[in-house]
C-alpha cells in the first residue's frame, strides 16, 4: 500500500484471505465530528468464525515450528512495513476515532516499537536444565506456546491495543483471532495487512467485526481457542473472565480505572499542571489510563486548579483533521451523554464547574473541555471511570489521606503523583494500590514494562517480558538414562 485516498470499505482476513462475511452484511462506520457515514466494515458471523477458527488451528501448527529466529525477523518486516505506511494510515485513525491527526500518529508510531521489542523476546524465551535428584537423569523445563488466542480490542486506540497482543502471541509461536472494533475497523486492519505483507503464514493472524457478543460467546468456548485477551471495560471483562474460567481458558483482563493523580504540597505546581493537564486530555480523555480524581493538598490546590483551568481554555476543540486542533469530539454520542450526566450529578451535589461542562455545538460529538471543583467523594464522577474530557478536584491535608481515597474504590490501573520528596514518592510506590504509578512524568507505556492492573482492573500483563509469559505452557520433563 502507497497511499489510502479515503476511506475503504474494511473486511475480514481469514486463512490469508481478505473476504467479506459469507452472508455479505455491513456494518456503517461513522467520523465522530460529523457523525457522517464514511465506510463500511465486513460482519462475520458463525461460518466466518468456523473458517477463523479452522484457519488458526492450522496457523498455530506451521508458527510454532517456525524457528524463533525466522518469527523475530517477519515481525522486523511487519514493523517496517507498518512504520513506512503510517503517515497515510493516520488520517483514517482520525477519521473514524476522532483523535488529532498528531495523536494519530503518535499512536502509530509506536506500533512498530512494540512489534520490534517482541521480536527480539521471541530469541530469548528459553526453558532450563535443572541439577537432577539422582544420577543418570536429565531435568528440563520447557516453554511452549498456548495455542490460538482469540484477542478482544477497544475503539479508543484501536491499533495500540491490538499490535501489543499480537506481538506477543506471535513472539511466542501462537496464532490468532483479532475481533478488533467495529467503528474504529480500518487502523486494525491496515496492521494485519503489514504482517500479512510481512510473510506471516496463512491461518496466523485472522481478523474479524461484527457483533461483539456474537464473536466472544462463540470463539471464548471454542476448544481450538486456549487462551482469551481483552480490553475494555470492567463489566464486560468479568463477564468475558467468567466464560472462559467455565472452559479452562487461560486470560488477560486489561479493564478500566479511574486514576487518581496525588498532587503533594512541595510538588513542582507548573510542571503537574503541564503533564497531568495534557494527560487529561489526550484522546478526549477517552484513555483507559487516564488521570480522572485529581487530589490536590489545600495549600496549593488554588493554584493547581487555576493552571488546570487555563490549560483546558487553551485547547482548540475541532475535527481532528482540522489544522492545530488539540482535542477532538468523543467517539460517539454515548460519551456525550455521560458526560452531561456525571457533570449534572456533580453539580447537584455541591461541586463548582470551573471550566467547561457542556455540549460544544450540534454536530459530531464535541464536550468542552471540564474541571469540576469539590464534588463530594460521593459522586458519580468520584465513582464511575469518566472515560472523556473530565477532571475532578478535590483537596487533602494529610498525605495519608490521598492514599486512601486512591485506594477507596475497586480499580487499580494507573496512578499519577507529583512530589519533591523521595521519602513521599516512596510513601506512595509503597501504599498505591495500582499496576502502574508514574511520579513526576506522563505515562510512559513502553513495552519493555510492564502494562496491567489489580483489582477490578483485570490481571495480567501486556507489556515486559510478563507479557510474553502470558502467552506460554511450562512442561517439565525429567529423563532417566537407561
Amino acid at each position: 500500500m502507497s497511499t489510502v485516498a479515503s476511506y475503504p470499505h474494511v473486511q475480514l482476513f481469514i486463512a490469508g484471505q481478505w473476504r467479506p462475511g459469507r452472508a455479505g452484511e455491513t456494518l456503517a462506520v461513522r467520523n465522530p465530528a460529523t457523525d457522517a457515514e464514511i465506510g463500511r466494515v465486513a460482519v462475520a458471523r458463525k461460518a466466518d468464525l468456523d473458517e477463523a477458527l479452522a484457519a488458526a488451528a492450522k496457523g498455530f501448527e506451521v508458527w510454532r515450528k517456525t524457528p524463533a529466529i525466522e518469527r523475530a525477523k517477519i515481525m522486523r518486516e511487519a514493523a517496517r512495513l507498518f512504520r513506512e505506511r503510517a503517515a497515510a494510515i493516520a488520517p483514517l485513525l482520525t477519521m473514524e476515532q476522532g483523535k488529532p491527526l498528531a495523536e494519530a500518529k503518535a499512536e502509530l508510531m509506536a506500533a512498530p516499537d512494540i512489534i520490534e521489542w517482541f521480536a527480539e523476546e521471541a530469541r530469548r524465551i528459553n526453558g532450563r536444565i535443572t541439577p537432577p535428584r539422582a544420577a543418570g537423569q536429565l531435568a528440563q523445563v520447557f516453554k511452549e506456546p498456548v495455542g490460538p488466542v482469540a484477542a478482544f480490542s477497544p475503539w479508543n486506540f484501536p491499533v495500540n491495543q491490538v499490535v501489543r497482543k499480537l506481538s506477543a502471541a506471535l513472539a511466542t509461536g501462537c496464532s490468532m483471532i483479532v475481533k478488533a472494533p467495529e467503528e474504529t475497523p480500518a487502523s486494525p486492519a491496515e496492521l494485519i495487512r503489514a504482517f500479512a505483507d510481512a510473510g506471516v503464514p496463512a491461518g496466523v493472524v485472522n481478523l474479524v467485526f461484527g457483533t461483539p457478543s456474537e464473536i466472544s460467546e462463540y470463539l471464548i468456548p471454542h476448544p481450538v481457542i486456549r487462551k482469551v485477551t481483552f480490553t475494555g471495560s470492567t463489566v464486560v471483562g468479568k463477564q468475558l473472565a467468567a466464560l472462559a474460567g467455565a472452559h479452562m481458558k487461560r486470560v488477560t483482563m486489561e479493564l478500566g480505572g479511574h486514576a487518581p493523580v496525588i498532587v503533594a504540597e512541595d510538588a513542582d505546581i507548573a510542571k503537574a499542571v503541564k503533564i497531568a493537564g495534557g494527560s487529561k486530555f489526550r484522546n478526549a480523555g477517552q484513555v483507559c489510563i487516564s488521570p480522572t480524581r485529581f487530589l490536590v493538598a489545600n495549600s496549593v490546590r488554588d493554584e493547581f486548579v487555576k493552571g488546570l483551568v487555563a490549560v483546558s481554555r487553551g485547547l482548540k476543540v475541532a475535527g481532528g483533521l482540522e489544522e492545530g486542533t488539540s482535542m477532538g469530539p468523543l467517539a460517539n454520542p454515548r460519551r456525550v451523554a455521560a458526560m452531561e450526566r456525571l457533570t449534572a450529578d456533580a453539580v447537584k451535589r455541591g461541586a463548582q464547574v470551573a471550566t467547561g461542562g457542556e455540549r460544544i455545538g450540534s454536530a459530531g460529538n464535541f464536550f468542552a473541555p471540564t474541571v469540576l471543583v469539590d464534588a463530594p467523594t460521593d459522586s458519580l464522577v468520584f465513582n464511575e471511570e469518566p472515560f472523556g474530557p473530565m477532571a475532578a478536584v478535590r483537596g487533602f491535608d494529610r498525605i495519608e489521606d490521598a492514599i486512601a481515597e486512591a485506594n477507596r474504590l475497586p480499580y487499580g490501573l494507573a496512578a499519577y503523583a507529583f512530589t519533591g520528596s523521595l521519602r513521599t514518592a516512596h510513601l506512595l510506590s509503597e501504599g498505591l494500590q495500582t499496576g502502574m504509578l508514574w511520579i513526576n512524568q506522563p505515562a510512559a507505556a513502553v513495552p519493555e514494562m510492564p502494562f496491567g492492573g489489580v483489582k477490578d482492573s483485570g490481571y495480567g500483563s501486556e507489556g515486559g517480558p510478563e507479557a510474553v509469559e502470558a502467552y506460554l505452557n511450562t512442561k517439565s520433563v525429567t529423563t532417566a538414562c537407561l
